[in-house]
C-alpha cells in the first residue's frame, strides 16, 4: 500500500523523468545524425535536434505528464506559445552550452551534448509544472 500510495504522488514525475529520457535520446540522435551522417555544423546539428525534442516533448507532456486539459483552441494557442517559449530560454541554454564547451573550448560535442540535457530537463520540469500546464 506504501509503495502504490508513492507511485501516485509521484508518478508525473516518473512519466516527466521516462519521456525526458526519450527526449534526450531523440535530442542527442538526431544530433549525431545530423553532424555525423548529414555532415552539418554543430550548430545547424544542435537546432534541428532542439526542434525534433521539442515537438516530441510538447506531445508526450501534454498528454501522459501533466494531463492537459486545454481543449479549445484558445486554451491550446496559449499552451503551446508557453511550452515552445519555455523551450527556446532552455533551448538558448543547450546551445550556450556547445558553443562554449564544444565550439571554443573543444570538449567532446557528445559529453557535452549529454550534460547539458540533464540541466534542460530539470529547467523545463520546473516551467512546465509551474507555468505551462499549471491546473486551475
Amino acid at each position: 500500500m506504501k509503495l502504490k500510495k508513492m507511485y501516485s504522488k509521484y508518478k508525473d514525475v516518473l512519466a516527466y523523468l521516462v519521456f525526458g529520457v526519450f527526449t534526450t535520446l531523440i535530442n542527442i540522435i538526431t544530433y549525431w545524425l545530423m553532424a555525423y551522417k548529414l555532415h552539418q555544423i554543430v550548430m545547424v546539428s544542435t537546432i534541428v535536434a532542439w526542434v525534433v525534442a521539442v515537438f516530441f516533448a510538447y506531445i508526450t507532456n501534454r498528454k501522459w505528464v501533466f494531463h492537459s486539459e486545454c481543449d479549445d483552441i484558445k486554451g491550446i494557442v496559449k499552451e503551446i506559445s508557453a511550452f515552445f517559449s519555455c523551450r527556446l530560454a532552455t533551448g538558448i541554454v543547450d546551445w550556450l552550452c556547445m558553443f562554449v564547451f564544444v565550439d571554443i573550448i573543444k570538449i567532446n560535442d557528445i559529453a557535452i551534448k549529454t550534460l547539458a540535457n540533464i540541466v534542460v530537463i530539470v529547467l523545463n520540469y520546473i516551467a512546465s509544472k509551474l507555468i505551462i500546464f499549471k491546473h486551475k
